[in-house]
C-alpha cells in the first residue's frame, strides 16, 4: 500500500532498493571540499560539456548534525545568537572582551 505525499510517493516500508550499496561508503568524505566550493560538469546530450562552479554564498554556514537538531531553521539559530549576543558587553565599553567560539 502507497501513501501519497505532495512532493513524491513513498512505500510504507523504507527500505533501501538493492542497487543503491552504501555499505562501503564513507559519511562525510566530501564534506570539507565542499565547504570550500566544487564544479560541477554537466554533460549535455549534444556532447558538450558545461562545468559550472558553487560555492557557499556569504553569511551561510554549515551547521552539524548534532546542532541541527536544537535549531532545524534559520529563525531559531537567528533568534539563539540574538540572545547570546545580548549577552556580550557594549561595543562602547572600555572592557575587552573575547569570547572563542571554535570546538575544542
Amino acid at each position: 500500500m502507497k501513501k501519497k505525499n505532495s512532493k513524491f510517493q513513498e512505500t510504507e516500508e523504507l527500505e533501501m532498493l538493492p542497487e543503491y550499496d552504501f555499505k562501503n561508503g564513507i559519511r562525510g568524505k566530501h564534506y570539507k571540499a565542499y565547504r570550500k566550493g566544487h564544479n560541477v560538469k554537466i554533460h549535455r546530450i549534444d556532447g558538450s560539456v558545461t562545468t559550472q562552479y558553487f560555492k557557499l554564498e556569504d553569511g551561510a554556514v554549515m551547521i552539524e548534525p548534532d546542532v541541527r537538531a536544537y535549531f532545524p531553521d534559520s529563525d531559531s539559530v537567528n533568534k539563539a545568537l540574538r540572545s547570546i549576543i545580548e549577552l556580550f558587553p557594549s561595543k562602547k565599553s572600555s572592557r575587552s572582551f573575547n569570547i572563542n567560539l571554535k570546538p575544542h
